[in-house]
């Protein structure tokens, strides 16, 4: 396994719609591996491929709901949201914008993801709070968007201080 660089906002692709991954071999596994490590390295919630300048809809998510006190930890290709109900408004921060995170960002409350897992075969996620925005933040990141362009008004980017680290990094995936 091994922690890869991180890609920042302002490169390019980031806004990038990435590409559907046709072939599954054991690259898929192990890339799995090194983007969790990535991710548990930057105190994230979620990476997608694109953060570790990789075009291609592939994202990992390992986070415990504060709620509920489920932990869920997933590795999906080629996801797609099915069905989605509901709102919640909430913080959203992101391992490629560090220092910054967004308030009243809305997201909704549940959503049904499909896609295949590391090996190809189809998977599909009913997902409900924080794992439902864990899991939109990570497929948008493959369509090019980030939580950036979920934002209202300009004064809901916020600057992280230390005051806020705690609230704020809880957000970061």
């Amino acid at each position: 396994m091994a922690v890869r660089d991180l890609i920042y906002y302002g490169n390019p692709l980031l806004r990038q719609k990435a590409k559907k991954i046709h072939r599954f071999d054991a690259s898929l596994p192990k890339l799995a591996q090194d983007m969790f490590e990535t991710m548990h390295a930057n105190n994230g919630a979620g990476l997608a491929a694109p953060q570790i300048a990789l075009s291609i809809r592939f994202f990992v998510v390992e986070l415990t709901d504060p709620e509920t006190e489920k932990h869920y930890k997933v590795a999906m290709a080629n996801p797609e949201i099915v069905k989605s109900e509901g709102e919640q408004i909430g913080l959203d921060g992101c391992l490629s914008i560090p220092g910054y995170y967004g308030v009243n960002v809305r997201r909704a409350n549940r959503v049904v993801v499909k896609g295949q897992d590391v090996r190809g075969k189809p998977m599909r996620i009913d997902a409900q709070g924080y794992f439902a925005w864990a899991l939109q933040h990570e497929i948008d990141h493959l369509d090019g968007i980030l939580y950036l362009d979920l934002l209202e008004r300009p004064e809901d980017l916020r600057e992280i201080d230390s005051s806020e680290t705690e609230e704020a990094s809880a957000a970061r995936s």
